[in-house]
């Protein structure tokens, strides 16, 4: 682990803002460091934005997504606190430890080529195929990792307790009655020309994987855009990032850390001056994932003749508020 006062000094910071070489960055991702680092880091962000520590944090969520995922509450737990300026009113989430996996090269290589890749061609779909795909170039040992560090969040073994989840049908929530659930459910899939399950469960071999790794990635294959409408996430590019926190604050969503260590990576060598609105939005959206009670355990059909409104009631979920507008990065890009 790399000392604290390494990042509290600047020592770290003034290092990487000699050069943006990527042997320096793959260094502190596989040798990560304390809460206190990502704590001060953020601290001196919301400060002052030096690039240099943006590519630190960016480095430190890296190491929890692909050498340490036992890290991540703790890491987020700590970058919320140091940007924000106020601890989380939550338990921390108490996660088995262990020794940092190692990194793999082809990662790294994986990594990069995505990250040097054009804006334009990195569209929804394509954007989460390739993420998800990093996912696989990880040390052999990170999913059963993934799924007992999962385990330890609130309730998540009620959630996987309940055995492989079944799809949702389309023509069940046709029938729902206008201003509920299900009918909102059904017109965000329909009028956008969704699929009802964000990636093919079956295509993947979700069904394959060891538990409790099978029910988690199915379960948030159907349920991503769902939690949009009951969280109160548009889909739009900057809220795409912000449930990606959300999910992550929920129950450990592994896509979502290694798509968020990407998503900030990528800021941090290209647009940095982009910083503190990824910051602002990814601090707050695992904010309300931490203190929105756990949605993964929820029996969704048995609500969908519901208005969205007693269903938030019923479940305790209080919508996400968004620092910016929801639409920013598109309205942005109009004016670009």
């Amino acid at each position: 682990m790399c000392a604290d006062g390494a990042f509290a000094d600047g020592a770290f910071g003034r290092a990487m803002s000699a050069d943006h070489d990527h042997a320096g960055f793959e260094a502190l991702a596989q040798a990560g460091a304390e809460n206190a680092a990502a704590k001060a880091l953020a601290a001196r962000l919301k400060a002052g934005l030096q690039p240099a520590d943006l590519k630190a944090l960016a480095a430190l969520w890296l190491h929890g997504a692909v050498a340490a995922p036992e890290r991540i509450p703790g890491l987020y737990d700590a970058t919320a606190e140091g940007w924000l300026g106020a601890p989380l009113d939550k338990a921390p989430i108490k996660t088995p430890s262990g020794a940092p996996e190692p990194i793999p090269p082809a990662f790294w290589q994986g990594l990069w080529e995505l990250l040097e890749e054009p804006r334009s061609g990195l569209e929804a779909v394509n954007l989460t195929t390739k993420t998800a795909a990093l996912a696989g170039i990880t040390s052999p040992g990170i999913p059963e990792r993934v799924g007992r560090s999962a385990m330890a969040y609130p309730g998540v073994p009620q959630a996987v307790s309940q055995g492989y989840p079944k799809p949702f049908k389309l023509d069940t929530l046709a029938r729902c009655p206008a201003g509920t659930l299900g009918a909102d459910f059904h017109a965000l899939i329909v009028d956008n020309g969704f699929d009802l399950e964000v990636l093919d469960r079956k295509a993947l071999g979700v069904d394959k994987l060891p538990p409790p790794l099978d029910y988690l990635n199915a379960r948030i294959l159907q349920c991503h855009d769902l939690w949009h409408i009951v969280a109160g996430y548009q889909t739009t590019a900057l809220h795409e990032v912000a449930i990606s926190a959300f999910q992550l604050a929920q129950f450990g969503h592994h896509y979502s850390s290694m798509f968020l260590g990407m998503v900030l990576t990528r800021l941090a060598f290209e647009q940095p001056e982009g910083g503190p609105i990824l910051l602002q939005t990814i601090t707050t959206a695992w904010v309300h994932g931490r203190r929105t009670p756990p949605l993964l355990p929820v029996n969704w059909p048995a609500v969908w003749n519901k208005p969205l409104a007693d269903v938030r009631k019923k479940l305790g979920v209080t919508p996400y508020v968004s620092p910016f507008p929801a639409d920013l990065f598109e309205q942005l890009n109009v004016v670009a």
